[in-house]
């Protein structure tokens, strides 16, 4: 399947009328990150636009759903959540042979890896500062009033999410992994209660997702909200944890060996302690547990876009490749995890 090219001439003529700038030729080409939804850059006439997509052939169920990316981003643009400007849902398969969405180009800076290689330490410290910023404003958005109170279903967030990974996981499964059949195990038996949380949450919140000021250190944009649902706000907080817990470089992407305070970089417990602060909470419990779960969904996500290679249908096969060899490494962080909770 590919997943590498774009049929211009078909999107042309489906953004004819509702976009200006499709009247003429237009310009594709792939962004080269992301491993789920395939995505470009438009260059029309009347300026730059993106174009995410769900990739063709056979897909896990509930998996790629642009629909939910375009409908969050839409209902969260001009709130203190800074998100791209949605244009146009396309629900009609035939036209490029999987739905899409059309949005704005945010130009801007996008980190691959949290130590922000070239980047000097006061604005690291400003950057990792307004994540944190944009994490509680997130956390903190009413629901009700932008219209995703039905966003995500009700009843236990974490239960539910470990439940339909465990599936995603198992429907993608290439070889036995003791460690992730440990960590699956565990997740289940240590589950903490429902506490009654409940707010939009990312699902995969980390510096990669972000756009920010080229020159400024102001976050412009989050990104990739495939995985954004109604649920537990702590899991979004540990999910920036969690990557920040892995091997530095542009394979694991962490920060795991690094001198931080030498780059300007907070501790995890002072991330953890602004978002509290900001949030008005005394500290969060159980933060272990979050932590090995968001270790667990990451593997789990790998898992698929390994198979996804397997079959032919991966956004970027080589890299999809490079990280189906990480799904053992998350397992292990992930019982660590959850053994610096008990």
């Amino acid at each position: 399947m590919d997943t590498q090219t774009l049929d211009t001439a078909a999107v042309a003529a489906f953004l004819k009328d509702k976009l200006p700038g499709f009247d003429k030729a237009i310009e594709a080409t792939k962004f080269a990150g992301g491993q789920s939804n395939p995505t470009f850059l438009l260059q029309t006439n009347a300026g730059n636009y993106v174009l995410r997509r769900k990739p063709p052939g056979q897909l896990l169920k509930s998996a790629h759903a642009v629909d939910r990316e375009f409908r969050v981003q839409k209902a969260l643009h001009g709130s203190d959540v800074p998100v791209a400007k949605m244009h146009v849902l396309c629900q009609e398969p035939s036209v490029i042979g999987s739905d899409f969405y059309v949005m704005d180009h945010v130009a801007g800076r996008n980190f691959n890896e949290p130590t922000m290689d070239g980047v000097n330490n006061e604005d690291r410290s400003a950057i990792i500062t307004d994540m944190n910023r944009v994490l509680a404003a997130l956390h903190e958005v009413d629901i009700e009033a932008v219209g995703l109170s039905d966003y995500g279903p009700p009843g236990h967030y974490l239960e539910r999410q470990v439940g339909r990974w465990t599936k995603q996981y198992r429907a993608s499964e290439t070889q036995n992994i003791p460690s992730m059949n440990s960590l699956i195990e565990r997740l289940d038996a240590d589950m903490p209660e429902d506490d009654g949380q409940r707010t939009l949450v990312h699902g995969d919140y980390r510096i990669d997702n972000m756009i920010f000021e080229t020159e400024g250190t102001r976050c412009l944009a989050v990104l990739d909200w495939e995985l954004s649902t109604i649920g537990h706000p702590y899991a979004d907080l540990a999910s920036v944890i969690m990557q920040w817990q892995l091997p530095a470089g542009p394979q694991g992407r962490g920060l795991m060996g690094v001198d931080r305070a030498s780059l300007g970089l907070p501790s995890d417990a002072e991330f953890v302690g602004a978002y509290c602060e900001r949030r008005g909470l005394d500290r969060v419990d159980r933060f272990g547990f979050y932590v090995a779960f968001c270790f667990f969904r990451m593997g789990a996500i790998i898992q698929g876009v390994l198979k996804r290679a397997i079959d032919g249908n991966a956004s970027n096969p080589e890299r999809a490749m490079q990280l189906g060899a990480f799904v053992p490494v998350f397992a292990d962080n992930g019982l660590k995890a959850l053994e610096s909770d008990q």
